[in-house]
């Protein structure tokens, strides 16, 4: 094999790993989000069978964060309530969850949770773009290398929940 090929694989394979690895921070990032978003939102007392239900983040369809978010969820407590983490596959059983976490990837199922949850106390988080202006309560976005959030107020409203205002001021909230 001519050496000029083996480094061009070579170079090819470090930037796949630089991608890899930047993709990595992105998530871990956005599961630090999701978990301290547990911290700042208040769920209605009925959202929870009892005293003792653990407050349920749902990662719909495929998991970009690895097993790294629940491993982490289990170190934390919010009211006395226990986080827990775990996968589901459709948006129906997404609905029995208090917060859902959906990837820009998911667009089908990103829709058909947007349209079962209107009525539920789910805090619905995406990544894709327009999500809390289709709906969503929080949106991921890209800003350079930074990620922001944004909150539809209307949607937290109609989900029946509360946003305190330190997560508010992090935000960029829409009335939609």
């Amino acid at each position: 094999m001519p050496v000029r090929l083996i480094f061009v694989l070579l170079v090819a394979m470090a930037e796949l790993a630089y991608a890899a690895d930047q993709i990595g921070e992105e998530y871990q990032i956005k599961g630090a989000y999701l978990l301290n978003f547990v911290k700042f939102v208040d769920w209605p007392e009925q959202a929870f069978k009892g005293p003792a239900d653990p407050i349920a983040i749902c990662i719909l369809g495929e998991n970009p964060f690895g097993p790294g978010l629940e491993q982490a969820a289990k170190a934390i407590a919010v009211s006395g309530r226990r986080v827990s983490v775990r996968q589901v596959p459709t948006a129906k059983q997404a609905c029995q969850c208090h917060v859902v976490f959906v990837s820009a990837k998911e667009t089908k199922l990103s829709r058909e949770l947007l349209s079962l949850v209107h009525d539920e106390s789910v805090l619905s988080v995406g990544e894709s773009a327009g999500f809390a202006s289709s709906g969503g309560v929080i949106g991921f976005r890209l800003e350079g290398e930074k990620i922001r959030i944004e909150i539809s107020v209307a949607a937290a409203d109609k989900a029946k929940l509360h946003i305190s205002a330190k997560l508010m001021s992090l935000a960029q909230t829409s009335k939609k």
